[in-house]
């Protein structure tokens, strides 16, 4: 036994079952979604909403329309009452076809070629001030924008005349109508307390089970098939990347690249007794898991053979007790005080949110940071994400993907989803029964590695656990 009552308990890593791909929403949902825009564009008096998106911004957009830019940026207009226009350049009309709003005729286009890379052809697109007037914006119009950021009065006194995306957009916004009238909304879909992505449908639950599936199963294989003398290189290859979009880079962390954050894998010898940290992160989901190079506490350095029980045994603890407390009306204060008392910063040095919205993007935005008052509610789509860092011990990681569902919600996935329901329950059972977590019945996890933490990854049978 560890300290708090964690053990290092050896198991059978559990088999859950392969995810059919969920990837298409209905022109339906999609619908849904713009007529939700437009409730909300009626509360604030917004005649217009501008959404930006680009290859790496490309999240809101995708939300809206099933349509990610490649290559290109691309803007996405919304009216009260006409088919949203999207704008895209050279190479994404033919990428158009991804969108089922597109292919029912429920999204216009125009191809405005300055969204095209460097010296390709501009000779055949209106320009912007003109498509922008037709679409009825002028003096009278109050715009609202949406990129990928929002920001308060501790950033910026005007906060709300802030805007990320690309000035030549904006200043024509604002010569078309006025300054006053051009305004940064992005909360409407990101903040976490009432942002619309913040609210996840049963068709979301299980299009992010699937690839929460597809990048678990991705780091199962990687550490059940872990070895080391080889390179990063070759490590990597044990991911299986099937070839579905990345969210971001995939991680990975050894010798040859440790004092690096970020850095992805350079080639470097994979070695016994170092650190070693890695995640994998399909549109929609992070998988990551962090410990050492070995088969126990003696192959660590001297100073570093207490890691389990002084530090990777405590964070699995303080993880579990996040868990167990990510209940529905829980404030994200509360979650940021326990993580605070059970990991102290000058030992663990968890900066970084203890946990934060995921969508599309991997980082959508946080309810929990010191003193929040925002609630946890059914639909959030939350990631386990809490980092800690030591010198002595380096870090340890139990990242995945979990739902926070009401009965309401998580009788539609059992009704439209039933194998994706079916294999939410037994992970739920697993981390009970097997683990000990005494987890929320509205929690609702994605990974088929669910809160599975081997300290030593030449030796990953053995996993963290409350129960012996």
């Amino acid at each position: 036994m560890i300290k708090n009552k964690v053990y290092l308990k050896e198991i059978d890593w559990p088999s859950f079952g392969e995810a059919d791909p969920i990837i298409y929403p209905s022109a339906t949902e999609l619908t849904e979604r713009i007529e939700k825009c437009r409730q909300v564009m009626e509360e604030r008096a917004l005649t217009h909403l501008v959404v930006y998106g680009d290859r790496e911004h490309f999240g809101n957009i995708m939300y809206l329309t099933h349509f990610d830019p490649r290559f290109e940026e691309a803007l996405l207009l919304i009216t009260k009452e006409n088919n949203p226009l999207i704008l895209v350049g050279n190479e994404c009309v033919s990428h158009l076809s991804v969108s089922p709003l597109y292919n029912n005729g429920s999204l216009r286009y125009e191809r405005y070629q300055p969204f095209s890379l460097l010296d390709q052809p501009r000779d055949e697109s209106r320009s912007l001030a003109e498509i922008l007037s037709e679409e009825g914006i002028d003096k009278e119009s109050r715009i609202g924008c949406i990129g990928w950021k929002y920001y308060s009065r501790l950033e910026f006194e005007h906060h709300q005349h802030v805007i990320e995306i690309p000035s030549f957009i904006v200043d024509m916004l604002r010569s078309l109508s006025s300054y006053e009238n051009v305004i940064n909304v992005t909360d409407m879909l990101m903040a976490p307390s009432y942002g619309l992505k913040s609210f996840l449908s049963s068709f979301e639950i299980a299009h992010f089970e699937f690839v929460n599936v597809m990048a678990s199963e991705g780091m199962k294989s990687l550490i059940t098939n872990f070895k080391s003398d080889i390179t990063d290189f070759d490590l990597a290859k044990e991911y299986r990347y099937t070839g579905y979009p990345l969210g971001c880079h995939i991680g990975m962390k050894s010798n040859g690249n440790q004092s690096i954050g970020l850095s992805s894998p350079v080639g470097a010898l994979i070695e016994k007794g170092l650190p070693f940290s890695t995640g994998i992160s399909y549109w929609g989901s992070n998988i990551c898991r962090a410990g050492w190079v070995a088969e126990s506490e003696h192959d660590l350095p001297e100073d570093a053979q207490d890691y389990v029980s002084n530090f990777a045994g405590p964070y699995f603890y303080a993880c579990t007790k996040w868990l167990e407390n990510l209940k529905i009306g829980t404030k994200g204060g509360v979650l940021r005080q326990l993580i605070d008392e059970h990991l102290p910063f000058e030992d663990f040095g968890v900066f970084l949110n203890p946990g934060h919205l995921i969508h599309y993007e991997e980082w959508l935005s946080s309810p929990i940071y010191p003193n929040s008052e925002e609630e946890i509610h059914s639909g959030m789509y939350m990631q386990v994400d809490i980092i800690p860092r030591s010198k002595k011990y380096s870090t340890s990681r139990m990242e995945d993907g979990v739902v926070i569902a009401d009965n309401h919600l998580r009788n539609k996935v059992k009704e439209e989803y039933p194998e994706v329901y079916e294999r939410c329950m037994k992970r739920r059972s697993f981390m009970i029964d097997v683990l000990g977590i005494n987890l929320p019945e509205e929690v609702l996890p994605l990974s088929n590695i669910p809160s599975l933490v081997p300290p030593f990854f030449l030796n990953h049978k053995k996993v963290l656990s409350l129960k012996p």
